[in-house]
């Protein structure tokens, strides 16, 4: 980590400031964290006590101490949420100057002397969404005629043969089509260092100094031309801003599933954003796309360390961005949320299990953070945005073992064939146990539920925003629908993070693999074999449970019930036709629907065109080597690309690391021609396409031979490439 400190005003030469900034004191600062956490900390204080007190009611035990201390922690994580909602709501309804879309003229700032590079890190993604969302931004830019200031960069660290080929392709007709040659550009690294952090490190490395700024795209990412701009503005008039991060909205979500989290994506974060923002200010954070940052300070301070020890906690730092931030707030740079800046969009998984397999990779990431949290230097309020970040996971196996150690505590009560000789409460001397325990019940439940209720009443006061959603009344159905479905996806959640920590803590690795995006994707087959353990799991706890204590069964039903039904859960929800039926009875509706920008619009129609045109459809294995080889345009553009990469002396040691000797490669390529590119693994397929000579040569070889001497799958290929 560095330690060399830099204050703001040594920043890079710039344009002038324009307008002065308007900063709170940081007395008044540090005023919103302790007036914010008192209130997260003085609530879980008042419910542990009626906790603590019921528990005493029937005797203490070390198990009953287990389990208040787990409340505790768990009860704050949940008042800590319930804050967010609340604060939020008093800044959404009666205005917030706190934030940086209020700070000075921003939108009159001239960007004219500004450079900014928009980079898209990509790894064995769906390539015509990446494209496409590409040329939807672009179009977008174009239209606010400040496209002169922006630089595109596909940034591939793809390992698939035929992606990377797909990718050169599509990049080739998209300036073709733009008219972008020399704005969009594509580079594929040749080895994933480091993964989407050590991309962009080595695209500024490359290229960084040229740009003042860079947005940071992911494959899924899509923003509006102007909010691009807006931003690029702010960034003008806040000199000592180094990251401004928007809030993107979920869009184009095709499933039940996915229409349910694109929905409570639009109608609860405004409130949460808007209350971490009151608390964090400039001290924000980073979610790693479709934020801007200052190009200088994160190239200077913000290269990220190797972690001491052996994985999973050693080595690389896999969620980069939150560190990022970290060390970028460390050298006094600002990092905003601009949570109330629109036209800024992405995608999500639009299943049950692909969640759970984003969440998988980003676990191992967030439970690394432990190694960070003590670093020297941090401020304050990046160790609560990693400590939030770790709870976020292990919030799961403590909620497992709180209702692990309250069923021992039956167990044991059962078992021990003891009558409970309760005493009367400290502070509810009127009440039973029954209604003590109700009662607190309540409270946990209020201040889960709590914060949907304000968005909801949030958006009652807002007329414009109320009619986006489809009207209050179909709101309202939505979010009781999403309530039900929260309460059933949640003990499924509980189950997989508990065993992604349990995994990751015994060393297990993550596998770092392309999202699928895609609806329509969970068979009853695949469905019964990742959720095979969770039912088991409900069927042999709720059976003890039962026998055990049947009045506590019922309290465990909710949480059952989620397990129990997790096969059809998980593949009726991923159903795009339940999910167009939702829309058309109206739930689930968000404002993207209902007007939907242009850039969506035009991402959606040119996606449309495309599956239509049948270009969407899968591929045929190795279709990628064929065009590289057989397609002579694509093949001189191949080519061209490889030997520019010879003018970078870090790409030029890299091949010449990759290239095997001339006659080994000669060796390669004629088994490829003979056999054809099953007979070769990947490995080899993706050293023939990264050598220059190899690839002319196989170009010219492929047309000149005579048929005979060539793979039955060449001569295939030759005819289908000749019609």
């Amino acid at each position: 980590m560095s330690t060399a400190r830099s204050h703001p005003n040594t920043a890079p030469a710039g344009p002038d400031p324009g307008p002065v900034i308007v900063n709170l004191p940081v007395l008044r600062r540090g005023m919103r964290v302790f007036l914010f956490y008192s209130c997260a900390v003085l609530l879980t204080g008042v419910v542990s006590l009626m906790f603590a007190d019921l528990l005493w009611r029937t005797g203490w035990s070390t198990s009953r101490t287990l389990l208040l201390v787990l409340f505790i922690i768990l009860f704050l994580l949940v008042s800590i949420g319930c804050m967010h909602g609340i604060f939020g709501f008093l800044l959404r309804v009666f205005g917030d100057r706190a934030r940086i879309t209020a700070f000075a003229d921003y939108q009159r700032q001239p960007i004219a002397d500004t450079s900014t590079a928009i980079i898209v890190p990509i790894y064995n993604e769906d390539v015509p969404r990446v494209y496409e969302g590409i040329r939807a931004t672009y179009e977008s830019l174009r239209a606010t005629s400040q496209l002169e200031r922006f630089d595109f960069f596909v940034l591939s660290d793809s390992t698939d043969p035929d992606k990377w080929i797909e990718e050169e392709r599509r990049w080739l007709e998209l300036v073709r089509d733009l008219g972008a040659l020399g704005r969009i550009h594509y580079r594929r690294r040749l080895n994933n260092e480091g993964k989407k952090s050590g991309n962009v490190r080595d695209f500024l490395n490359a290229w960084g100094r040229r740009y003042r700024y860079f947005i940071c795209f992911d494959a899924d990412s899509l923003m509006q031309g102007g909010t691009i701009v807006r931003l690029v503005q702010m960034m003008e008039a806040n000199p000592t801003v180094g990251l401004i991060q928007t809030v993107p909205a979920l869009v184009n979500a095709e499933s039940l599933f996915g229409r349910i989290q694109q929905f409570a994506n639009r109608l609860y974060a405004p409130v949460f954003i808007a209350g971490l923002n009151y608390w964090t200010l400039s001290t924000g954070n980073y979610w790693g796309h479709n934020a801007i940052i200052r190009t200088e300070p994160f190239m200077q301070f913000c290269d990220l360390p190797h972690l001491p020890g052996r994985k999973p906690f050693g080595g690389q730092i896999l969620s980069h961005d939150f560190v990022e931030a970290a060390l970028m707030l460390k050298e006094n740079w600002r990092v905003w949320f601009a949570y109330d800046l629109e036209g800024s969009y992405e995608e999500g998984p639009q299943g049950l299990i692909e969640s759970a397999q984003r969440d998988r990779r980003w676990c191992q990431g967030n439970l690394q953070h432990a190694l960070v949290l003590f670093a020297r230097g941090l401020r304050n309020g990046s160790r609560i945005h990693l400590t939030l970040g770790i709870f976020g996971y292990l919030s799961s196996p403590l909620w497992l073992a709180f209702m692990l150690t309250f069923c021992w505590i039956r167990w044991s009560k059962v078992m021990s064939d003891l009558s409970d000789i309760t005493v009367q409460s400290y502070w509810l001397g009127g009440l039973n146990p029954t209604a003590h325990a109700f009662l607190i019940f309540s409270i946990c439940m209020a201040a889960l539920f709590l914060p949907k209720i304000l968005a909801i009443v949030e958006l009652a006061l807002d007329k414009e925003r109320r009619r986006a959603f489809g009207g209050l009344l179909k709101v309202t159905a939505s979010a009781v629908v999403e309530t039900l479905f929260s309460t059933l996806h949640a003990p499924l959640q509980m189950l997989w993070h508990t065993e992604f920590v349990i995994t990751i803590l015994l060393g297990m690795g993550v596998n770092w693999g392309a999202q699928n995006r895609g609806a329509d994707g969970t068979t009853w087959r695949y469905a019964l074999r990742c959720h095979r353990w969770h039912m088991l799991i409900a069927l042999v706890w709720g059976t003890l449970v039962v026998r055990l204590d049947p009045g506590v069964f019922w309290w465990f039903s909710p949480v059952l019930a989620g397990m129990l039904l997790a096969v059809p859960l998980s593949v009726l929800t991923n159903r795009s036709t339940l999910g167009r039926r939702a829309g058309d009875l109206g739930l689930f509706v968000t404002p993207e629907e209902t007007h939907p920008p242009e850039e969506i619009a035009l991402l959606r129609e040119r996606l449309w065109k495309l599956q239509a045109e049948g270009a969407l459809n899968p591929r045929p294995a190795n279709s990628g080597i064929a065009d590289a080889v057989l397609d002579p345009y694509l093949n001189a553009i191949h080519v061209s690309l490889l030997r520019e990469k010879r003018l970078n002396p870090v790409y030029a040691e890299q091949m010449n690391q990759l290239n095997r000797p001339p006659a080994e490669m000669q060796t390669l390529a004629e088994k490829l021609l003979a056999q054809g590119p099953a007979a070769l693994p990947a490995s080899d397929k993706m050293r023939l396409l990264a050598d220059p000579p190899t690839m002319s040569w196989l170009h010219r070889q492929v047309w000149m031979r005579p048929n005979q001497t060539l793979a039955v799958w060449w001569q295939m290929a030759i005819r289908r490439y000749a019609r």
